[in-house]
């Protein structure tokens, strides 16, 4: 069984978006890609046909996993979220103990994570050492760099 993937509406919007783009736009380019190397002679010692056949694999690949990924999404109801403590769907404001820097991230699921916008997916070791704590405590996350110690300025929702 597949793990659900928890999403916003407009999140959820975009992943039906991309598969729509995906079937009407690039299927169908991905065709007649093949359809042109064919067109060039012998299959057999025909590069360009293989590289068709293999794009439109991957491409398949790729629709099948953004269908599964649809399936199993469930839409989070914003009404509902708890903003006492850090959980997905909340912006988090946090300091860095030891520099003192301070940062705003809002934890998503991974098919929205975007770093450049300040979106953290819920399983990076970030959000994950974040997760359930409220204002004013104190974490430490287990980073690739070595461990951090934060402490939690604010909980707030993301919009």
């Amino acid at each position: 069984m597949s793990k659900l993937n928890y999403l916003t509406e407009d999140g959820l919007k975009k992943l039906k978006e991309e598969l729509n783009h995906l079937k009407t736009v690039e299927r169908p380019k991905a065709s007649q890609a093949i359809a042109d190397a064919r067109d060039k002679g012998d299959l057999s010692e025909n590069a360009e046909y293989d590289a068709a056949k293999e794009a439109q694999g991957l491409l398949e690949l790729k629709i099948s996993k953004m269908e599964e990924l649809i399936q199993n999404s469930r839409v989070i109801d914003e009404s509902k979220i708890d903003y006492s403590k850090v959980q997905i769907m909340t912006k988090v404001k946090i300091r860095n103990t030891k520099n003192k820097a301070e940062m705003q991230y809002s934890i998503v699921s991974e098919s929205e994570a975007d770093l450049k916008k300040g979106k953290i997916a819920v399983n990076t070791p970030i959000a994950k050492g974040l997760l359930g704590k409220t204002v004013g405590e104190k974490t430490i996350v287990q980073a690739p760099a070595g461990n951090m110690e934060f402490e939690i300025l604010e909980i707030s929702p993301m919009r």
